[in-house]
């Protein structure tokens, strides 16, 4: 195992941040890219870390490992450090008021315009030279941020993986995933061993979210260039949501690590024998088939159905009660779905997302994913 130390630009004098990752199996020719709390105050996945680092660590002394890991256990240091009176800001920056998980660059036509002239009729080079052109990319774009320097440090390592895995959690929730349609055939098995009940499957989501931004080089060079050079199928991400942001404990890490390992173990990236493949909970869904449910006004959040549940169309998932006024507004569905998320909070302001529904048929376009 190598710990390597990247250091952001400072916003401030005095505040140097640094991002540590930890890398496994250096001569293996296959990369694998795991981080954790990109959104600061989402730490199921930072356990989680925790212990896969112990099972990188045992599987590279026992030559196990079929491919280079990448481990970041604390993806955001700036998010980690943002505390307001014992509240923990970690979704948005408060210098800028973005979404750490939005707004990430798109390589994909610098990257087009500099290997149409050098991509061979060998997959095996091509891999090698459009990794090699992400990396001159990020030698070239130098960041003038903290945040943007926080970016530009988790892409440099992410982009050239052929796996990536971005651990998140909601508010509260039961396990769920986002990814590509591309890539959705090779992630089924982690979303089976790790007991998810909604995978959200999206071309584009819109916002630039991480996930997508690192996939996107592969993908805008399949698109442009895929007719004249054979490419190859390219970074396959994921964005796990372990549950809500309470669901934090030993037992619960142990056993999603153990997940992740077996399925790292049946894409090849290790090498034994996996746990039997359990059954798959739910199929794949259309992210554009999520149903958003928002209060009309303020009032004390009072939930009728559970996380988990099934919904039908017009059945009320939560009243909103103004004390004040008497006035009580029922949450209503009106495409209904499985109730995957919902808010933590139990007092609402106008306008606010209580209720996520994940559904079969797309109703949505645009932007798809929570503002």
């Amino acid at each position: 195992m190598q710990q390597r130390h990247h250091p952001l630009l400072s916003a401030s004098l005095g505040t140097q941040r640094e991002i540590i990752s930890y890398h496994f199996g250096e001569n293996c020719p296959r990369q694998v890219y795991i981080q954790a709390a990109l959104h600061g105050d989402e730490l199921p996945g930072v356990a989680v870390a925790w212990y896969l680092k112990q099972k990188f660590s045992e599987l590279e002394a026992a030559g196990h490992l079929l491919a280079q890991v990448t481990l970041v256990p604390v993806a955001n240091p700036l998010a980690l450090g943002q505390h307001w009176h014992g509240s923990h800001l970690g979704r948005f920056d408060v210098h800028s008021g973005q979404d750490f998980n939005r707004r990430f660059p798109a390589l994909g036509p610098s990257l087009v315009t500099q290997l149409s002239s050098v991509l061979t009729q060998d997959i095996t080079q091509n891999r090698q030279l459009i990794r090699d052109a992400i990396q001159h990319y990020f030698d070239a774009h130098q960041p003038v941020t903290e945040l943007e320097s926080q970016r530009h440090t988790l892409m440099r390592m992410a982009c050239q993986a052929d796996l990536m895995i971005d651990m998140h959690c909601d508010w509260e929730a039961i396990p769920h995933l986002y990814t590509t349609p591309q890539a959705w055939p090779d992630i089924e098995p982690l979303a089976r061993y790790l007991g998810s009940a909604v995978q959200l499957v999206a071309e584009v989501s819109g916002g630039e979210p991480f996930d997508e931004a690192c996939c996107e080089p592969w993908q805008h060079l399949q698109r442009t260039l895929g007719d004249r050079f054979p490419l190859p199928q390219g970074l396959k991400p994921v964005t796990l949501e372990l549950r809500g942001v309470r669901d934090v404990s030993h037992s619960q890490a142990q056993q999603d690590a153990e997940a992740i390992i077996n399925a790292l173990i049946r894409g090849g990236y290790i090498a034994g024998t996996a746990a039997e493949l359990p059954p798959l909970i739910h199929p794949a869904m259309p992210l554009a088939a999520c149903e958003y449910i928002a209060t009309p006004h303020s009032g004390v959040i009072l939930h009728r159905r559970d996380i988990g549940e099934w919904i039908k169309p017009g059945e009320v998932v939560a009243d909103i009660l103004d004390p004040l006024t008497d006035q009580l507004t029922p949450l209503q569905a009106e495409h209904g779905g499985l109730l995957y998320a919902r808010h933590w909070m139990r007092f609402a302001t106008t306008g606010m997302l209580v209720t996520r529904l994940a559904g079969t048929d797309a109703i949505r376009e645009g932007n798809l994913l929570v503002p």
